[in-house]
C-alpha cells in the first residue's frame, strides 16, 4: 500500500492545484500538458479516487482533491520546517514563495518589493496574486498574505511590518465649496466617496475620542454619489474634488504632502489598519518565508520611507 501515494505527488498536486489548469501546470513544471495530464491519472489510479474534474476550458478540485491538498501542503510546510530546524535551509532561501496582496497596496508597495527581494535572493521564486478581498485565513493557497489589520485567528501568524492609519480627506476645492466638517456628525451633510472593501460594513465610518475608559467612538452612516471596491480610482475621485474619503494613510501620504488633499476631523481618531505579513505557524521556519517577512519589515520602516 505504500505505492498509493508516492512523496513526488505531493509537490506535482500542490502546483498544479496553484496553477488552475493542466496546461498552466505544465508551464510551471516544465513539462508537456500531456504529461501532467499523465501524471494526475496515474495518482488518480493508484489511489483509486478522482481529484481533479477536468473541462475544456477550467479544472476544480473534487472534495477528495481538496483534502488531498490540504494535507499535502502540510507534509511540504513540515518539511521545510525540519530542514530549517536541521539548519539545511538557513543559509540560502529558496524555493517557490505564494504571496498575496490587495489590488492597491500590492501594486503600488509590494510589487516593488518583491523586485528587489527576488534580485537579493534570486534562487526563491515568487507568485504574486493579487485580489480585492483578502483569502480566508483558513486556505493554504499562499505562504504570506500582507493584510491591512491584524487577523483575528490564532492558527496563524501575524507579523506587523509598518504602522498604518486610516485618515479623512478631502481635496481643498471641494472643502472651499462645501465646507470642512466640524464633527462626525457633519459627515452625513458631505458627498462621501465609499470604498467595497474586506468585510466591513459598508458606509459606516467610525471615529473616536478621548483616550482609555474615556473614549467615545461615533459610527457614521455616510453617502455620497460615488463607490468603488479599487481605492486607486477612491482617491483619483478625491483628487479631482467629489468628496470626502477616508483611506490608508500609506495611500494618500504624498497627496497630503504635497498640498492636493487635505486631513479633515484630524482631531478624532479611527480604526487603525497598521500591515502585517500573515503565514501559517507551519512557515515560521521556512527560510524563504522567514527572509521574505524581515526584508518587508525593514524596507517598510519609516526611515526607509523618508
Amino acid at each position: 500500500m505504500s505505492s498509493e501515494i508516492q512523496p513526488a505527488d505531493l509537490g506535482f498536486f500542490s502546483a498544479l492545484a496553484s496553477a488552475g489548469s493542466l496546461s498552466a501546470a505544465a508551464r510551471e513544471l516544465g513539462i508537456t500538458t500531456p504529461a501532467v495530464s499523465k501524471h494526475l491519472a496515474l495518482m488518480e489510479s493508484r489511489i483509486g479516487v478522482l481529484l481533479v474534474n477536468r473541462t475544456t476550458r477550467r479544472m476544480s478540485l473534487t472534495p477528495e482533491g481538496e483534502l488531498y491538498l490540504e494535507h499535502a501542503r502540510r507534509i511540504l510546510g513540515d518539511i521545510d520546517s525540519m530542514g530549517a530546524l536541521l539548519g539545511v535551509s538557513k543559509a540560502t532561501p529558496k524555493g517557490l514563495l505564494r504571496v498575496n496582496a490587495t489590488l492597491g497596496f500590492g501594486r503600488s508597495h509590494v510589487a516593488p518589493l518583491i523586485s528587489k527581494f527576488v534580485r537579493r535572493h534570486p534562487q526563491v521564486e515568487v507568485q504574486l496574486q493579487l485580489s480585492v478581498n483578502p483569502p480566508p485565513l483558513s486556505e493554504d493557497a499562499f505562504d504570506v498574505c500582507i493584510r491591512f489589520g491584524a487577523p483575528p485567528d490564532s492558527r496563524v501568524i501575524a507579523r506587523r511590518i509598518a504602522a498604518n492609519r486610516r485618515l479623512l480627506c478631502a481635496a481643498p476645492a471641494y472643502l472651499a465649496k462645501h465646507g470642512a466638517p466640524k464633527v462626525p456628525n457633519d459627515l452625513t451633510r458631505h458627498n462621501c466617496i465609499g470604498i467595497r472593501q474586506g468585510e466591513e460594513a459598508y458606509g459606516v465610518w467610525r471615529l473616536s475620542s478621548g483616550r482609555g475608559r474615556h473614549a467615545v467612538t461615533q459610527a457614521v452612516r455616510t453617502r455620497g454619489n460615488l463607490a468603488t471596491n479599487d481605492g486607486e480610482i477612491a482617491v483619483n475621485w478625491a483628487l479631482d474634488g467629489h468628496g470626502i474619503l477616508l483611506r490608508a494613510e500609506w495611500d494618500i501620504a504624498r497627496y497630503l504632502r504635497n498640498g492636493r488633499l487635505v486631513q479633515v476631523l484630524s482631531q478624532y481618531d479611527t480604526p487603525d489598519a497598521d500591515i502585517h505579513a500573515v503565514y501559517p505557524q507551519r512557515h515560521q521556519l521556512a527560510a524563504r518565508v522567514r527572509a521574505f517577512v524581515d526584508f518587508a519589515a525593514l524596507a517598510f520602516r519609516p526611515q526607509a520611507q523618508a
